[in-house]
């Protein structure tokens, strides 16, 4: 999952009470000058992790945990150069979950499998096996993800359009929600009809090929053949190229500022993920909603999924004190309620997912109402992971420049054909 690099807690106060409740029963200082220091090396701004780090210290009082944060478009170049030198200055790291084969393959993962009967049953099976490669558990899951179609209240009655539904059962079409976008910009003055957050990214494109039975994109026994020119993938990224084409979204502008243009009241839908509601809840002014991501009107209910696992380097100055941090974070309930205490990520541990589902629900608002029962359904029955192979890196790269390509106009066929010869190419060498 790829996101922006800082959000605010999820409804403003809304975990205030899993925060506590993860950090319940813990007292003291920090360690002593004396303790052992795990480096930490991940993708979000300190605070997000400032809570499990602070809970694990003071049940652990002879381990500090020093991070640093690394820009998410900067964390797996700066991997594989560290961990291609064997740099013993990172301990434990966030994996992008579908990056673990390729991070196995080049021996950049401890293994874990001695804790896997343990792991298994208090994580969710999905994220047990996206975090393992070839039978054996190479990082532990922390985080999971989803996401929602946002609305903006106002502009859609505004411009006399019903709101959609939040039940699973009442999902908009992609087609329904472009068309009602386009009303809005004609009735109410919206500037855009439709903003997709993960602009030119796999995470959020995925579903629109995947709901047209387009595929993932790579197949064949060792997952290193292209799939990228079958007609569902043709169709949907010719539905995402006139997207842009016909002024219903913007070209030129980075994802990071997309949920800002939307909260500025000047487009009725965002499609983004749960790390947004935070952002959202807190603005005062702005009148939104919350419903299913849509699904192609012929085709079927697809969402995102994955997230970030952590690893322990195998590399490592400190592996059994890296090892106790990852457990705390990943496999007690504690610490999984505590990496999502300061940002409204969506936890993998089955017991603090159980928590944290029913604290969302007690704590709705009139925008909120229905996203618990929505992530709950689209974990179980909608939800695609990305796909799993030792090449998925360089497919993410390619398809990236495609997608990109796409959206600024090149025709949909030929840039898919060119995107397989060079993922043929690429993965040759592999």
């Amino acid at each position: 999952m790829t996101r922006p690099l800082s959000r605010r807690s999820l409804l403003g106060a809304a975990l205030g009470t899993v925060s506590a409740a993860a950090l319940a029963g813990c007292s003291g200082g920090r360690p002593p000058d004396g303790a052992t220091t795990v480096q930490f090396l991940g993708p979000e701004a300190a605070e997000t992790f400032a809570p499990v780090i602070r809970g694990f210290e003071l049940a652990r009082p002879g381990l500090r945990i020093a991070y640093t944060p690394v820009p998410p478009d900067q964390l797996n170049d700066s991997l594989q150069l560290r961990l291609s030198a064997k740099d013993n200055a990172i301990d434990v790291y966030c994996v992008d979950q579908p990056r673990v084969p390729a991070l196995t393959a080049r021996g950049f993962l401890t293994d874990l499998t001695d804790i896997a009967d343990r792991a298994r049953p208090l994580v969710t099976p999905e994220q047990y096996d996206v975090s393992s490669w070839e039978g054996r558990l190479r990082s532990l899951p922390v985080w999971t993800s989803t996401q929602y179609l946002f609305y903006n209240a106002d502009l859609l009655d505004k411009a006399g359009i019903a709101r959609p539904g939040s039940a699973p059962k009442d999902r908009w079409s992609w087609e329904q929600t472009k068309a009602a976008g386009r009303r809005a910009m004609t009735r109410a003055g919206a500037d855009y009809a439709l903003l997709l957050e993960q602009t030119d990214l796999y995470y959020g494109l995925q579903p629109l090929v995947e709901s047209l039975h387009g595929g993932s994109g790579i197949t064949g026994g060792d997952m290193l053949t292209p799939a990228v020119t079958t007609q569902g993938w043709i169709d949907a990224l010719t539905w995402y190229r006139t997207l842009f084409a016909d002024g219903s979204s913007p070209r030129g502008m980075p994802s990071t500022q997309l949920s800002s243009l939307f909260t500025s009241g000047r487009v009725p839908f965002f499609v983004g993920g749960p790390w947004n509601l935070g952002a959202f809840a807190s603005l005062k002014d702005f009148t939104w909603g919350t419903a299913p991501q849509p699904m192609f009107a012929h085709g079927r209910a697809v969402t995102p999924t994955d997230s970030w696992s952590w690893g322990v380097s195998p590399y490592a100055q400190h592996p059994d004190a890296a090892r106790q941090f990852i457990e705390y974070a990943a496999l007690t309930t504690e610490g999984s309620l505590a990496t999502v205490a300061a940002s409204p990520l969506i936890p993998s541990n089955r017991a603090a997912f159980g928590r944290y589902a029913a604290q969302l629900a007690d704590d709705s608002t009139r925008s909120t109402e229905g996203v618990a029962e929505i992530m709950r359904y689209e974990l179980a029955h909608t939800a695609v992971s990305r796909p799993r192979s030792i090449g998925y890196t360089q497919f993410e790269s390619v398809m990236g420049s495609a997608f990109s390509d796409i959206r600024n106009g090149s025709d949909v066929e030929p840039r898919l054909a060119k995107a397989s010869g060079e993922l043929v190419r690429t993965w040759e060498r592999l």
